[in-house]
């Protein structure tokens, strides 16, 4: 299994927890409708939000309920956006990003959660330094020419191709995400996972058990968080 597999697991052990994703959704959409406007065609931000709740199978009317909420600017929800960064089990860095009307009480779960599975929470930049923020696009293998598919992606302005056992990875520069997910899309594709990411420049393994259970158990414990909406790792998970 390959990280293709691996996010395939991801999101399976997410599929319980729907409801608490459609809320994390729903406050990036709000967000980005307020701070944008309303309309995905001219808010790259809104768009790829509404991409990212799609492709989770957010329903329609929830999306539509919080464009609407986000345009209309209402009070009392005041998110901003904070990244966190630190060190996991065994040393692996981790980047967390959030949307809060908290700081204070964000930064304090987040500290636990490092705390309690053996990691420390750093200072800002102490590990972004090892990741670089890149569109990631993942496309199953099954029924899909590879030298099609890397031809399109090129020619719409993907930066590169990989081939894994068990799909394939089209990489992007941030501004260009949305213009390669659509141009694939309108061919046909059908993407395992879509979104701009932060992606590692190198790997570190856990060859411990204790230190494997502990980094599972906090990437769980950050992703029941709402304040959170992702978890970046260099954790080269096991296959």
């Amino acid at each position: 299994m390959g990280r293709i597999g691996n996010i395939i697991n991801r999101k399976g052990k997410q599929d319980a927890k729907r409801a608490q994703i459609f809320t994390k959704y729903g406050r990036l959409i709000t967000v980005a409708a307020r701070q944008g406007g309303a309309d995905p065609e001219y808010n790259a931000a809104l768009k790829t939000a509404i991409d990212k709740a799609k492709a989770n199978n957010m329903p329609n009317d929830n999306i539509d309920r919080a464009i609407k909420k986000g345009a209309g600017g209402a009070e009392g929800d005041n998110y901003e956006a904070v990244v966190y960064e630190g060190y996991g089990p065994g040393g692996v860095a981790v980047i967390v990003e959030a949307l809060t009307d908290n700081k204070n009480r964000t930064a304090g779960n987040i500290r636990y959660y490092f705390d309690k599975n053996g990691g420390n929470l750093g200072t800002s930049g102490c590990v972004g330094f090892m990741f670089d923020r890149k569109g990631q696009i993942m496309i199953g293998n099954e029924g899909v020419d590879e030298e099609e598919l890397m031809d399109a992606a090129l020619e719409a302005g993907a930066e590169d191709f990989i081939t894994e056992e068990d799909g394939f990875e089209v990489l992007t520069a941030p501004e260009d995400f949305s213009a390669v997910s659509d141009a694939l899309k309108e061919k046909g594709y059908e993407f395992i996972a879509a979104d701009v990411k932060m992606l590692p420049q190198t790997t570190a393994k856990l060859d411990e058990e204790g230190l494997v259970k502990s980094m599972n158990k906090m990437i769980d414990m950050m992703e029941d968080d709402d304040d959170i909406q992702e978890v970046f790792h260099n954790w080269e998970m096991e296959e």
